[in-house]
């Protein structure tokens, strides 16, 4: 069968609601459009269809260490395929017999308008609720951070989740009694409680069909190529469980298909990064970091991928396989030019590791963008750097936005070694790192722009890390 001139449908069991779903479908159909064109549940919004306004969000549940573990995702980029064996609930799933909890609370302070995307911000919240034992608005506040609201100004939404909060003070660890919790509080429909055995009932037969494109989260593929997806079979990566981090002796190892939240949630990296948390929330939307995979990240090649250059100055290595054929590649040298990459179409990145921090080692990472958060770097840029009695002893920086490719700052990182860190020297790293860049004008600003920006960027790397070593008025 010629695949190109015909769409490939197989069969996808789920849990819609508190339905079981068998369909017979095109699992490279975005999740949004089974919801709302076979479905027909429409309080599922189809605006951007990019993951950016989180119209089309829903939650997505799958068992997880003994329990189901709930995210709120963008529908609209995610691919049906993944929707397997999962609990997907939607707006009409959540509803009751008059408003629940979290309607109740957006209905109170009147931060529901033109209501088109109210459903989403239930959602997202939803999910929090879920996940979470304890409540605090700040907290709630970043559940949302990827829903967008025009009508509303958000100063309702605010008072909405300050009182939310409030009333919500306290649940329990563990599962099954926070889950009763919130049933009895209207949170959630009393049916969430069988769908456990509802999923454990779904048969997980692997599909066999020959693959013609590799998918991981669908977060960049979704939107640069939507309509050639649907002609083609995919390999889901998911699938393949590559959703783990652990430790060996002299490393960290990290399964391709991990996404970007749970790198940040991960003990193993907050314990050698406690930074990443932190830096975590000026990557995309926790919307997009549900889904998005670290491999997907790096096979995508973007000059300005976030993840990319984190894991540039982390000197990772990337263990590529296809069927029984296994290869490792630095990271350094995967990107051979603009979208180009050192991967066979079928290949899949496995794992990414990379050395376990010993000695004195800080790293950092800086991000310049129009906006702060919810946005796309101008130039962004990690450091790693390890120190001995105040010599530099080893480093590693990387830079975005700066060149065709995600940019290894190979001259800049080799002048560091061996000096000890002051004003002067960090001054000196500054412009070799202005000097090996090759900038473009374009939509995020000129060459000049671009070089003054990593300039900056490497004094602001010194700062964070050694405040009692620099004097940053004397940098800038």
């Amino acid at each position: 069968m010629n695949k190109k001139n015909s769409i490939m449908k197989i069969e996808i069991k789920f849990v819609l609601n508190n339905e079981l779903i068998t369909a017979e479908a095109n699992p490279t159909m975005s999740l949004l459009d089974f919801l709302r064109n076979e479905k027909h549940l429409t309080a599922v919004k189809s605006v951007c269809r990019e993951g950016d306004c989180g119209a089309c969000s829903v939650l997505i549940g799958r068992f997880n260490d003994g329990e189901i573990k709930y995210q709120s995702i963008t529908s609209c980029i995610y691919p049906l395929g993944n929707a397997a064996g999962k609990h997907i609930a939607t707006i009409e799933g959540l509803n009751q017999p008059g408003l629940n909890f979290i309607q109740y609370h957006f209905a109170e302070e009147n931060a529901a308008q033109c209501g088109f995307c109210t459903p989403g911000y239930i959602i997202s919240l939803t999910a929090f609720m879920l996940n979470n034992s304890g409540y605090n608005y700040e907290e709630a506040e970043k559940a949302v951070a990827g829903n967008v609201c025009r009508c509303t100004g958000y100063g309702s939404i605010k008072r909405a989740l300050h009182n939310m909060t409030d009333e919500m003070s306290v649940s329990s660890e563990d599962y099954n009694q926070r889950l009763k919790t919130l049933i009895d509080k209207k949170v959630i429909p009393e049916y969430f409680s069988a769908i456990p055995q509802m999923l454990e009932n779904i048969a997980h037969d692997k599909v066999d069909v020959e693959s013609e494109i590799v998918i991981g989260g669908g977060t960049d593929l979704y939107v640069q190529k939507p309509d050639e997806l649907h002609t083609l079979s995919p390999l889901f990566i998911e699938k393949s469980r590559l959703d783990y981090i652990k430790e060996s002796a002299d490393s960290i190892i990290i399964g391709g298909g991990t996404t970007f939240e749970e790198i940040a949630g991960s003990e193993i990296i907050n314990k050698f990064f406690p930074s990443f948390k932190k830096d975590s929330v000026l990557i995309a939307s926790r919307l997009i970091r549900n889904v998005a995979t670290l491999a997907g990240n790096i096979v995508n090649a973007s000059p300005i991928g976030d993840m990319t250059i984190i894991f540039l100055a982390l000197n990772a290595e990337l263990k590529l396989k296809i069927n029984e054929t296994e290869r490792t590649v630095p990271i350094r040298n995967f990107y051979l030019g603009y979208k180009n990459i050192d991967k066979e179409p079928m290949e899949i990145i496995e794992e990414i590791i990379i050395p376990k921090p010993s000695g004195n080692v800080k790293f950092n990472f800086e991000k310049v963008s129009k906006r702060t958060h919810l946005d796309i770097a101008s130039v962004n840029s990690s450091i790693l750097i390890e120190t001995n009695n105040g010599t530099i002893v080893n480093a590693g920086i990387s830079a975005g936005g700066v060149a065709p490719v995600p940019k290894y700052l190979e001259k800049t990182s080799v002048f560091l070694i061996g000096k000890e860190i002051s004003n002067n020297v960090v001054l000196a790293a500054s412009e070799s790192a202005m000097d090996e860049i090759t900038p473009i004008d374009d939509v995020r600003g000129s060459a000049e722009y671009k070089k003054l920006l990593l300039g900056q960027l490497i004094k602001a790397h010194f700062a964070e890390l050694f405040p009692e070593k620099i004097n940053i008025g004397e940098l800038i």
